[in-house]
């Protein structure tokens, strides 16, 4: 564990030590090596399921692919960053990498904690630095009002998780996860109990997010930066699924009962939020309706509690992950270019920028889940295991799965396609960061299906 996350808190004093023109470079480098490191993490040998133990954290199968998709994140963000903070003075660049850096180092210790307190306490801590990367490098005027529904949103939701915590720890002794899975199961009866329940999910579902509690998350994502966009699409909301993961096992008789509402809640926000992304014209907001869309289908997933739902979720968040954060940074690229979000301001791209088009319609296709892409292999498991659930959830997800393909397609077709409008005149070519970028984001999605137990989590 300590092999990771001492580099990593290494970083920040690096970045403000090394000179101005190898900032950049030297960082990346640094982060590089660490998410290659960060690898090993998925070489796990113990039979018991927790391995890298130590007083603090451990790693097993549920948390090791989060947490590499954390490490690999980070060099990622600082390529994506590069262009748009070259203009501001030196101390705030590296300001923004120590931000990235420090985010890292919480979602680490979030991952990887075995006591629910420090996760808790690290689940809060990830709110700083995002909230200022959002607040002070958005693009927009209204970047904070979208800090304001951020920080809201998601602390409303999580001091009812922090109560439930101190009242499991009073009636179980613990909150250490290697023990409390052995601890007998609570009768859990009352109405107090229930909101206990609820108190439990609440936060992870506010996080997810779920739809009734996500209008936090477009606003968040349209006025973030590149990194913060990529950041809060890849990791941040997949902390709301590993601690729902998490929780689920405490909560055992009742589950079955309250379940019900959220599940559909979901699976409603699957086909009501791809009916937004339909007729949206803002990229960026597509792109983040989109995730809330893959999400829903994640937290229905779970909330089945079946082997086939959490293998599902865990390989439709580590897929969503890589291909939302794609998609991110190739609006990004077009937002560089062309000073402009509207989708029908920026078309028939593919005459301009050939190479990128490519680029975009692979990670299209991965968001519209095509076989053997492994977004496919998590939407069917979760499909399947909602069926047996209930066979009527099937009108629910294949509306969701056509109407995914629909908005994935409406994309490709508006940002590459058409005639170039007169007004784009001279756009700089792409450079090869970008498409490094692209593809170390794309190269992973296509490895993992070659070798997809390293997602699978607890199924073996």
């Amino acid at each position: 564990m300590l092999k990771i996350l001492i580099p990593t808190i290494m970083l920040i004093p690096t970045t403000w030590a090394v000179p101005a023109k190898q900032l950049w470079s030297s960082s990346l480098t640094y982060s590089l090596i660490i998410s290659v490191i960060s690898l090993t993490w998925l070489k796990s040998t113990a039979d018991a399921g927790w391995s890298f133990l130590n007083p603090y954290m451990a790693t097993d199968p549920l948390s090791t692919p989060l947490l590499a998709l954390t490490c690999w994140l980070l060099p990622l963000m600082i390529l994506a960053s590069q262009h748009h903070t070259a203009s501001e003075p030196i101390n705030r660049q590296r300001t923004y990498i120590t931000l990235l850096t420090s985010l890292q180092i919480f979602l680490i210790l979030a991952f990887s904690a075995t006591e629910l307190i420090m996760f808790y306490v690290m689940f809060e801590a990830t709110l700083i630095p995002t909230l200022v990367i959002i607040t002070r490098w958005g693009n927009q005027t209204e970047r904070l009002n979208a800090g304001t529904y951020f920080l809201f949103y998601t602390l409303a939701g999580s001091l009812p998780l922090l109560v439930a915590l101190l009242l499991l720890q009073n009636n179980s002794g613990t909150l250490s996860l290697l023990t409390l899975q052995f601890s007998p199961s609570i009768n859990l009866t009352s109405y107090a109990d229930k909101l206990w329940w609820a108190g439990c999910l609440l936060a992870f579902l506010v996080k997810m997010p779920l739809y009734g509690a996500h209008l936090w998350l477009p606003k968040a994502h349209v006025e973030a930066p590149i990194a913060g966009s990529m950041v809060l699409a890849a990791v941040l909301l997949k902390l709301g699924g590993y601690g729902m993961m998490r929780m689920m096992t405490m909560l055992e008789p009742l589950t079955k009962e309250l379940s019900y509402p959220f599940i559909i809640l979901a699976l409603w926000g699957v086909v009501m939020t791809g009916s937004i992304c339909l007729r949206q014209t803002d990229l960026k907001s597509l792109i983040a309706y989109s995730s809330v869309s893959h999400m829903g289908l994640v937290a229905a997933g779970i909330l089945t509690q079946t082997p086939w739902g959490f293998t599902g979720a865990l390989i439709l968040m580590i897929a969503h992950g890589l291909t939302s954060s794609a998609l991110f940074c190739l609006a990004n690229t077009n937002y560089e270019r062309t000073h402009s979000r509207t989708l029908l301001l920026a078309r028939g791209l593919q005459a301009v920028l050939p190479l990128m088009t490519t680029w975009w319609f692979i990670a299209s296709l991965a968001n519209l889940a095509l076989p053997p892409l492994p977004n496919l292999m998590g939407e069917l498991m979760i499909i399947t295991s909602l069926f047996n659930w209930s066979w009527w959830t099937i009108i629910l997800t294949g509306a969701g799965t056509l109407i995914t393909a629909s908005y994935s397609l409406y994309m490709f077709l508006m940002t590459q396609r058409g005639p170039l409008p007169s007004h784009i005149m001279a756009l700089t070519p792409t450079h090869s960061r970008e498409h490094l970028l692209l593809t170390l984001h794309l190269l992973p999605l296509l490895l993992l299906i070659l070798k997809p137990e390293l997602i699978w989590g607890w199924t073996f």
